[in-house]
């Protein structure tokens, strides 16, 4: 399955808030999956010097993200397409 990226910035004072954006995140994508628009919120990793903060998705277009995204009211910056690199995978 496609996967993509969400990019938020994330404050170094906010940091520890990133586990409950997770889960929200998490959340809006098993309602949307069951409402029958697959997505999974795989990860996130969070890059503290930089203050941002990569959610890692699996859905089948950039739109049904943006949906996962939007209802989970994380304010992201952008969504992009990502490409695994990684032969024995990436999820």
């Amino acid at each position: 399955m496609p996967e993509f990226l969400v990019e938020l910035y994330v404050s170094r004072q906010a940091s520890e808030a990133v586990a409950i954006d997770l889960e929200r995140a998490r959340r809006a994508a098993k309602e949307l999956t069951s409402e029958g628009t697959p997505v999974r919120c795989v990860r996130s990793i969070l890059v503290p010097e930089d203050e941002t903060c990569l959610c890692v998705y699996e859905a089948e277009s950039i739109d049904a993200v943006r949906a996962a995204s939007v209802r989970s009211g994380l304010a992201f910056e952008r969504i992009s397409a990502a490409v695994c690199s990684d032969p024995e995978g990436c999820s």
